[in-house]
């Protein structure tokens, strides 16, 4: 089955005042069957700028749990999109710079 993987991110600054809040989309997957609480391993995110990117520096990985599945009926064909758990990313601590 085809899954459409989204996070939600806050951004705030370092006096944790919130800044933006953005669904950050990781793109479609194929995979089995997914439900509420599995976990999923993808890059870590940061910033670039304000812009939400993967951290594709060595070593960035990390897990992050399943918390809600999504199926919308009313687009055709039927989306399903998996959210996983929210992060708070802090500008200034979790930028990556120009590293690619």
């Amino acid at each position: 089955m085809r899954y459409q993987f989204c996070q939600y991110v806050t951004i705030v600054d370092m006096n944790d005042e919130i800044l933006s809040e953005v669904i950050f989309e990781h793109g479609e997957f194929e995979s089995n069957a997914v439900s509420i609480g599995s976990s999923v391993l993808i890059h870590q995110l940061g910033l670039k700028q304000f812009d939400v990117v993967y951290d594709k520096r060595e070593g960035k990985t990390i897990r992050y749990k399943i918390e809600d599945i999504e199926v919308n009926l009313i687009e055709q064909p039927t989306v399903t999109r998996v959210f996983l758990e929210p992060v708070r990313l802090i500008v200034g601590q979790h930028d990556i710079g120009e590293v690619e």
